[in-house]
């Protein structure tokens, strides 16, 4: 058994496909399916079941997975320790993205961290499911660092770095009844239709835990994973709806409805709390740190 093996065998039971594992190890997929089955004969047993739609793990699978995972991570720790006392940073960094967000500043972070150290490759991973399907890619560490909006719920289980802090902004047409210039409270809203991003957003999670925090509900009519989009569909009055205030660009045909308890948009860095991140990681999150965040846009 040999470490690509096991490398190999856990992007394929991450991914649950074999080409998408192969994009990720950037190697032909039969090779890869070569490799599996290589591994499968020198335990003795099946570690995957393959369809035409969808690869599972078989309980065999199951229990190499996490074992699998473990070696690599010890592995990745040597390698980390040899390169602090030669002072070079290397190796893979897998870093996660918010999908439909312009994050005030990790693009810059990102390419500072790139021409420092040119010897770390940079995977970049982009989650529909927003927040909470970044933050248990770290748990699982199927990523090693995730940028994402931070909440109570998304944060158990990791270490977040804070970055930034902006306040979300309540956005009606201007012919609505609550675009004047009075604050608003909460309870106000409980009757209005609002539009919103899909569960698990930071965006969501924020305003439905505001809500859920004054002992109130609200009703969702529309769901929707763009911020232009969010932003046409509450001008053509298909509800109000929550956005952080640097993400609000539509200021000709909307109103910011002000609000007395503004629900906070809090925009962090994420490492698994499990184990010590690896020197590459550490090495992005103090540059994360030092950099002068400008507000974000995000969803």
């Amino acid at each position: 058994m040999e470490l690509r093996q096991l490398e190999q065998f856990v992007a394929v039971a991450e991914e649950r496909s074999f080409t998408r594992a192969a994009q990720r190890l950037h190697q032909v997929q039969s090779g890869l399916s070569v490799a599996v089955r290589t591994l499968e004969r020198e335990l003795g047993t099946t570690l995957l079941t393959r369809t035409t739609r969808r690869v599972e793990l078989t309980d065999a699978g199951l229990a190499l997975l996490p074992r699998a995972r473990e070696v690599l991570a010890a592995v990745e720790s040597a390698r980390d320790s040899v390169a602090e006392v030669l002072a070079v940073v290397r190796g893979t960094l897998r870093v996660g993205l918010l999908q439909s967000m312009d994050p005030g500043g990790v693009p810059a972070v990102l390419a500072e961290f790139h021409r420092r150290h040119p010897l770390v490759r940079l995977s970049l991973r982009f989650a529909a499911g927003g927040a909470t399907e970044l933050a248990e890619l770290v748990r699982q560490r199927t990523l090693d660092v995730a940028f994402l909006a931070v909440s109570e719920s998304v944060s158990v289980g990791l270490t977040v770095t804070p970055l930034a802090t902006v306040p979300m902004v309540l956005l009606a047409p201007p012919e609505h009844r609550l675009a004047t210039a009075r604050p608003v409270d909460l309870h106000e809203l409980v009757d209005e239709a609002f539009v919103d991003f899909p569960p698990g957003w930071g965006g969501r999670i924020v305003v439905d835990e505001s809500f859920a925090a004054a002992g109130l509900t609200r009703c969702v009519e529309v769901e929707v994973g763009d911020i232009t989009t969010f932003q046409h569909l509450i001008e053509h009055g298909f509800g109000v709806g929550f956005l952080p205030r640097p993400a609000f660009t539509h200021r000709n045909r909307l109103t910011a409805v002000p609000l007395r308890s503004a629900p906070l948009w809090r925009l962090g860095a994420a490492v698994t709390a499990g184990s010590p991140p690896s020197v590459a990681a550490r090495t992005l999150l103090a540059l994360a740190r030092n950099h002068r965040w400008h507000p974000p846009r995000a969803g």
